[in-house]
């Protein structure tokens, strides 16, 4: 396809959501890392200026996605998830430690972070194994290989260690249900989460009369045609007593004291309303202060360069995870929700776009985009406003970051190089 034909057929609705997040993103980065002294928009010693350079590159990168041929990317889909893979294993020779986390290497001109770049690779990988015509979601076989290409980044960026990463290749799991997987496993995932929140909160003894009940009123409610196995029941029941009695102890000895800070922090569990406050003052410093920010703000904000927070180095991190609290301090409620609506229109023309492909792999590549992209929304905004533990992700297209920034250009424009590819594909 010609490089005129593909900026005829490309979704420019996507591109400009993208400007327009990318932009905002960017005035944001430079209101809160603006100094004193002030500087020229181009100073590439400043991080807005950086920053500047990274859109830069990360346009010129959306061009030559876009430019490269549609079947590269499945062709060479298994090529570039093993290039990132080795890359990520090189991070336990070569990597350097930025902020306690192995997760760079050093290039002298600029620190490049390869789990932002296995994203989209892994993203492919899974894509190109799940439309494989040999490959059945519905037997466990196959289940299982799919599973692990979207477990081995998991594993070697864990050590790094980077859980937060980590955790954005797990919402992969979704592509695998959106093509088929028996909805059984997300039923056991959320009764998992669900068992060891409660566990947390009430102990084992409460969560056992909880299901004891709950089983017990189903059996008495259900329709005597509907013959329920009492062995499986059975069997669940004894797991789920298993699963919450390994709560506490995988709680007290398998996780660091800075992780159960912030889970007692987040479901309040901590009852000592002095060590509360501690842990309020250290591992929940940055959430406090972010939500401070966000609410001195109010509706229409203090201001463009006015955010007494922002100015005063109050959040840390606040160019980068906590980019959202300078929205709510300088532009209120407003400017927090025109930045949700950016990212809800985006994700839902994405959803769009994934359903009216023709091909199997750049429909399963479209959902592994739209999952990503999904979980760091969610999660980042969630963390940033107080609802979720923070665990450290950037928001998308807006935090600062040059390894983030391409990563995620190239996840997209990607997708939109499918996309504009489908009806020679039809045809």
């Amino acid at each position: 396809m010609s490089g005129k034909s593909v900026f005829r057929r490309v979704d420019w609705l996507t591109i400009f959501l993208f400007l327009m997040l990318v932009g905002i993103g960017w005035v944001n980065i430079y209101s809160t890392t603006l100094s004193d002294e002030g500087s020229s928009l181009l100073d590439f010693s400043q991080l807005y200026g950086k920053q500047l350079f990274f859109i830069g590159v990360s346009l010129i990168a959306a061009f030559i996605f876009l430019n490269l041929e549609a079947h590269f990317y499945e062709r060479f889909s298994s090529l570039l998830y093993i290039i990132t893979m080795v890359l990520l294993l090189g991070l336990f020779v070569f990597g350097k430690n930025i902020a306690g986390a192995t997760s760079w290497y050093d290039l002298g001109f600029f620190n490049l972070q390869p789990s932002e770049l296995a994203k989209f690779t892994t993203a492919l990988a899974l894509a190109k194994y799940l439309s494989d015509i040999q490959t059945d979601i519905k037997k466990s076989r196959d289940q299982l290989f799919a599973l692990l290409i979207i477990l081995i980044p998991v594993l070697l960026i864990i050590p790094q260690p980077d859980p937060g990463s980590a955790l954005v290749f797990l919402a992969l799991v979704f592509v695998l249900f959106r093509e088929g997987l028996p909805l059984f496993y997300l039923a056991v995932a959320l009764m998992a989460v669900i068992i060891f929140i409660t566990t947390l909160m009430f102990g084992t003894i409460w969560v056992i009369i909880s299901l004891a009940l709950l089983i017990a009123i189903f059996l008495l409610v259900k329709k005597a045609s509907f013959k329920v196995p009492f062995f499986p029941l059975f069997i669940f029941f004894v797991l789920s007593l298993v699963f919450s009695l390994s709560v506490n102890f995988v709680f007290e000895n398998v996780f660091e004291q800075r992780h159960r800070d912030r889970f007692s922090l987040w479901l309040r569990l901590e009852k000592d309303p002095e060590r509360l406050e501690e842990i309020r003052k250290t591992i929940g410093y940055n959430t406090y202060q972010s939500e401070k920010a966000i609410e001195s703000g109010g509706g229409f904000g203090k201001g463009f360069l006015e955010g007494t927070r922002t100015k005063g180095d109050f959040v840390p991190e606040q160019h980068t995870d906590y980019i959202f609290s300078t929205v709510g301090e300088e532009w209120g409620f407003v400017g927090t929700a025109t930045v949700v609506i950016l990212f809800t229109a985006l994700l839902l023309r994405l959803v769009y776009l994934a359903e009216r492909q023709k091909s199997q792999f750049s429909r399963m590549y479209g959902y592994g985009v739209i999952s990503i992209l999904l979980i760091h929304y969610f999660i980042n905004i969630g963390m940033v406003i107080g609802i979720l533990p923070t665990i450290g992700i950037p928001l998308p297209f807006f935090s600062y970051g040059g390894s983030a920034l391409i990563g995620f250009t190239a996840l997209l424009f990607i997708f939109l190089k499918l996309d504009a590819n489908r009806l020679n594909e039809w045809l």
